[in-house]
């Protein structure tokens, strides 16, 4: 059975992830209350922005804006979203 926890940007008991994401306290928190479907949309919007932004993650600074886009994100705040992006349709 797979771990279940509460949630934080869907505010309700959802399937955990099976390990933290990252090391350290951040990915110790992002064990704790983000979901994996939070997780995978979050990857998804991450990769869109590093690529519609040409980011570096050898930069500090971009890294230090994607941690604060992937908070809002998880806080339901607005966040940046990739310009342009036009989804497949089905």
């Amino acid at each position: 059975m797979s771990r279940t926890v509460f949630c934080r940007k869907y505010q309700k008991e959802m399937e955990g992830l099976a390990m933290p994401p990252m090391p350290g306290p951040k990915g110790q928190e992002i064990y704790d209350n983000v979901s994996r479907q939070a997780w995978e949309e979050w990857q998804n919007q991450q990769t869109m922005l590093i690529n519609e932004k040409h980011l570096s993650m050898m930069d500090p600074n971009n890294r230090k804006y994607l941690q604060a886009q992937m908070e809002r994100f998880f806080n339901n705040e607005p966040f940046d979203k990739a310009e342009g992006y036009v989804p497949p349709e089905k």
